[in-house]
């Protein structure tokens, strides 16, 4: 499992630790136990392997060596009343963070809520999770997965990597700029009114913004004009009949897919 317990400073981002392991089940996982075990959080966990990789709604993630596989812990993130907006800010950070590391000027466009795409290919994978711990502080854990350099077959979307792109990104240059990206955007966030940055910067690389799109929610499938995102990062879908839906959750889909 180890590669390098030893926590240090985050390369790229000093003001976090990170660890650095071989082969772990699931770095979100990891990032929990520590939580548990009474860690005070800003601790990035990065693994070679995933072996018990997943993805949103329990989904696997597939998680060979080479590509990237990395946590975020934090603890008592502020403003707490505002949490919900931190995978549309993971969203933001890592996009930017693709750019940085491949020397690319948007390469990625953004689905709602945290999807990153290149031609409609799926690249990466976001997963957030939360829990109240025992001594009531509340973790909260943001996972990311970036097919660096192979993806896998998905049934339900198009995948890609970076090397089928043409890019040459190790799991380490992506991980480095994924931590400064993420450094700068978190503390955007954590200024007054700071999502309504976020949200700029994520309607700036919108997939299919102005289109039809479907959402699959746990009732229902609802299909309208992807029209916005509200204040607060949820999904603003404009029907047939003139109304407005805001949702809060759901898978999007795209017309072909």
């Amino acid at each position: 499992m180890t590669r390098d317990h030893l926590e240090r400073p985050a390369p790229g981002a000093p003001d976090f630790l990170f660890e650095d392991l071989d082969s772990v089940g699931s770095t979100n996982a990891l990032c929990f136990e520590r939580a548990r075990a009474g860690h005070g959080g800003n601790l990035w966990i990065r693994a070679a392997e995933q072996t018990e990789g997943r993805g949103r709604r329990g989904r696997d993630w597939s998680s060979p060596v080479g590509n990237l596989f990395a946590s975020l812990l934090l603890i008592d993130p502020k403003p707490a009343e505002r949490i919900g907006e931190l995978p549309l800010v993971a969203a933001v950070a890592l996009a930017d963070a693709v750019d940085k590391a491949a020397g690319t000027l948007h390469l990625v466009q953004l689905k709602w809520p945290n999807d990153l795409l290149v031609d409609g290919a799926k690249l990466s994978g976001i997963l957030l999770e939360a829990e109240i711990l025992a001594d009531g502080r509340q973790a909260v854990v943001i996972g990311f997965g970036v097919n660096c350099i192979s993806h896998p077959p998905l049934a339900m979307y198009q995948a890609t990597d970076l090397r089928s792109l043409g890019f040459q990104v190790s799991a380490e240059r992506m991980f480095e700029a994924l931590a400064s990206s993420f450094s700068v955007h978190l503390g955007t966030w954590r200024e007054p009114g700071g999502f309504q940055q976020t949200r700029k910067n994520w309607l700036d690389r919108a997939a299919h913004l102005g289109k039809e799109i479907s959402v699959k929610t746990a009732r229902e499938e609802i299909s309208g004009i992807f029209a916005d995102l509200d204040a607060h990062g949820h999904l603003v879908l404009k029907q047939d009949d003139g109304g407005v839906r805001t949702l809060y959750a759901g898978d999007v889909f795209f017309p072909g897919d």
